[in-house]
């Protein structure tokens, strides 16, 4: 069974959901693919999973780092499960870039090369936004692109988060990257 309930950031509502064991998902609301991966059949009931990331997300939007991370269990392919646990290792208030992931995983893989076109698209899907943190990828030239929460809420996040942001431009719509 899937269980639901709403978190109330100072961002927006936020939809949790987790099944027995373990948070499948996290969505701002009206956010790019919301509960895209969340079944039909769910109940809106707050359980220990779902109370145990209201915690870590309390702490998280008080501006300090959370100590501990919830169970996840993100939904997707081994390539975006990939990227999903390099976006675990990203430190808090650090970045990396999409062609830093893209090497990443073509060192993990042995091959010589990885589109960080591809890593754009699973970094988009990540069905856990902020504890899977998706906000903390950024453009090889410093563009604050691709935030499926939208960009004022990466950016909000980043500055939470103390993110050194002198080097970061949000692009003109319609501009190549």
């Amino acid at each position: 069974m899937v269980y639901t309930c709403t978190y109330k950031s100072k961002l927006g509502d936020i939809l949790l959901a987790a099944d027995e064991i373990r948070l499948t998902g996290l969505w701002f609301t009206g956010q790019k693919y919301y509960a895209n991966t969340l079944l039909d059949e769910h109940i809106s009931q707050e359980t220990p999973i779902l109370a145990e990331a209201k915690k870590w997300l309390d702490i998280y939007f008080s501006g300090k780092e959370p100590t501990f991370t919830p169970p996840l269990h993100p939904a997707g392919s081994d390539f975006r499960q990939a990227v999903w646990q390099i976006l675990l290792q990203i430190p808090y208030g650090q970045t990396i870039t999409y062609g830093e992931i893209a090497r990443q995983l073509a060192v993990k893989q042995g091959t010589s090369r990885m589109s960080a076109q591809a890593v754009g698209g699973a970094v988009g899907h990540n069905a856990i936004s902020i504890i899977i943190p998706c906000h903390r990828v950024v453009g090889s030239n410093g563009s604050l692109t691709g935030y499926a929460g939208g960009m004022e809420k990466k950016v909000a996040l980043l500055k939470l988060e103390h993110t050194d942001m002198s080097h970061f431009f949000i692009p003109k719509k319609g501009t190549a990257l």
